[in-house]
């Protein structure tokens, strides 16, 4: 069992043991189907782990140079880049550090590509947008209407430009292997007479292949009636969430106690805003160990952040007892999408970075101080 205390508060922790499950059981499904799964940054980019990944994946995926940049000093391979826009300034950079670069559009590629031939050693593709997808929050649908993303199939030629060599797809968030099936339908049945140009087929993220009720076996069976189909093309997985889902939390503590209008609220020294920004992006409201959500218990809270923002908060949240100054409090799967996506707005402390190992040890990586702060204005 973990030791809280041994770390400081507040501070992401994560559990070497469970990251290893997740680690194992993804590898077995990119054995099994034949495929390359590998690690997207977007969504957990903490490079002291990384040893622990590169013992059952191999590459990574980037969407900026900063990310191209860690997949090739600390992941220890090139990454695979793909961005909504590539700027004159920052292409160069990333054609030191990635092995494949997909364009998002045909603008972009004319633009580039004449870069990433002259370079060499570079497979490249082309975002598709095959119009269909079940991301029902908007702020995560990429498919949606007027979208930024991708190129549809009557904007393709029938002849893929020169350097083309394969196709980036990402329509999904947290999604099913039932969802991938039927997007695999619209994809085949709108970009499949390309195939035959291509060498490689990116299936995106979105895949949460760790969560309890997915079905791993429908998706293996999916994956290789794909690649029985089109047995040319190398088949890429990049799910973010899937990696580190459920291996950690964020731990709290109880700073002060309030009540306004009989709400009584938990103010902890973490935010929401700051420290778990998906949840009010999403929206979501996160578990908390040893508390049911809602008001049906006899001790019920809304638990709000540290920071100047009136909307820090969320709730509401039943205990079996009353709160205390000093409490500790764990949002419990707070590690993907999180670090990533941290601020410190009103310069509120931001918490540490630790992992507890698998022989039962507290390791941590990083405390942040004043100088982070500081350092990051002018």
């Amino acid at each position: 069992m973990v030791d809280y205390t041994l770390f400081p508060s507040p501070c992401y922790v994560m559990e070497e043991e469970l990251l290893r499950k997740n680690l194992g059981l993804i590898q077995t499904v990119a054995r099994r189907a034949g495929v390359e799964i590998i690690v997207a940054f977007k969504a957990f980019a903490m490079w002291k782990s990384f040893p622990i990944f590169r013992q059952y994946v191999d590459h990574s995926t980037a969407s900026s140079v900063y990310e191209a940049r860690l997949a090739a000093e600390e992941f220890g391979s090139k990454a695979h880049t793909y961005s909504p826009a590539y700027t004159d300034e920052d292409f160069p950079e990333l054609l030191r550090y990635s092995s494949h670069i997909t364009f998002n559009s045909l603008t972009q590629y004319a633009r580039f590509y004449p870069q990433a031939k002259a370079h060499g050693g570079i497979s490249c593709g082309i975002r598709i947008n095959p119009e269909y997808s079940e991301v029902g929050t908007a702020l995560y649908n990429p498919c949606a209407p007027g979208t930024r993303f991708g190129v549809t199939a009557d904007q393709l030629p029938t002849t893929l430009p020169e350097g083309i060599e394969g196709f980036h797809c990402h329509n999904h968030c947290e999604s099913s292997s039932y969802e991938l099936e039927r997007t695999l339908q619209h994809i085949e049945e709108k970009f499949a007479r390309w195939f035959p140009q291509l060498k490689w087929l990116n299936l995106g993220g979105g895949h949460l292949m760790t969560r309890k009720d997915y079905d791993t076996e429908h998706l293996v069976g999916l994956l290789k009636g794909l690649r029985e189909r089109h047995p040319h093309l190398k088949l890429i997985l990049e799910p973010g969430s899937a990696f580190t889902w459920q291996t950690g939390v964020l731990a709290s503590q109880v700073v002060d106690l309030v009540e306004n209008k009989g709400i009584r609220t938990a103010i902890l020294n973490v935010s929401f805003t700051c420290h778990m920004p998906d949840c009010l992006e999403m929206p979501y409201q996160p578990a908390v160990r040893g508390a049911q959500m809602g008001n049906a218990g006899p001790y019920v809270y809304r638990l709000g952040g540290n920071s100047c923002l009136s909307g820090d908060y969320m709730g509401l949240w039943s205990f079996d007892h009353e709160l205390q100054v000093g409490e500790q409090i764990l949002f419990e799967d707070m590690i993907h999408y999180t670090m990533v996506k941290t601020t410190m707005f009103n310069g509120i402390q931001h918490p540490s970075i630790g992992m507890w190992t698998q022989d039962g040890k507290a390791l941590v990586f990083r405390q942040f101080s004043y100088e982070d702060y500081r350092d990051r204005m002018c």
